[in-house]
């Protein structure tokens, strides 16, 4: 099972993930966000590295232009979509880059988890499914209801997010689904915003890996 860490906001942090082998990072390119990337010297740092973990750089609305060049710029290789991006935007990110789509999950959705997927199935390579927030589209350390999750065909690899924590190893193992690829974590595994408790993310990945 893979894990990606979102919100990561140094070069340093980003080679403490790659040593404890972490297959995904996110870097946020929202400006209102308490884990902002771009301000940093993040770019130069990147340009030279050798790293084996998947830098993501998750996005809110944004155009083309700006995302590419951000791509580019951080040699990205996966962009995550944050916002109400068509299914035309995606697809057309996607024949350069590796594309996950945020599907958030308002409190009581009526509708099936397929329907939600239903315009981006053939131009996406993940997803990954969240809770929306009420103001904003920032992540709300909430949990969506799994169990509607797992009721859905989906058909494509998917990551589980919102809130998860320590705590929530059993129902991870317990979770089943085909297609069910990874979990994204943020919030509940820092010191503060935007500085990562590496000893609780080797924990989480240490137990989460153990047999149940």
């Amino acid at each position: 099972m893979q894990i990606k860490v979102c919100g990561v906001t140094t070069f340093k942090q980003l080679q403490q993930l790659d040593g404890l082998d972490i297959g995904f990072a996110g870097l946020i390119f929202n400006q209102d966000s308490p884990r902002y990337a771009a301000g940093l010297q993040l770019k130069e740092e990147l340009m030279d590295a050798d790293l084996d973990i998947k830098k993501v750089g998750v996005f809110t609305n944004q155009e083309i232009e700006e995302i590419m060049k951000i791509v580019d710029d951080y040699d990205l290789d996966v962009v995550q979509l944050h916002g109400e991006e068509s299914p035309e935007l995606c697809r057309e990110l996607s024949s350069h880059v590796e594309t996950i789509k945020v599907i958030r999950f308002a409190e009581d959705h009526p509708l099936h988890v397929d329907k939600l997927l239903e315009e981006y199935d053939a131009v996406v390579d993940y997803y990954l499914f969240d809770m929306a927030a009420k103001n904003g589209y920032g992540g709300t350390g909430r949990k969506i209801n799994w169990a509607v999750v797992a009721k859905g065909k989906i058909e494509k690899p998917f990551f589980l997010g919102g809130g998860i924590s320590q705590a929530d190893i059993a129902a991870i193992k317990n979770f089943i689904h085909p297609d069910f690829y990874g979990i994204d974590i943020n919030s509940r595994f820092e010191k503060e915003p935007g500085v990562k408790d590496m000893p609780a993310i080797l924990r989480f990945k240490h137990e989460l890996s153990l047999s149940v």
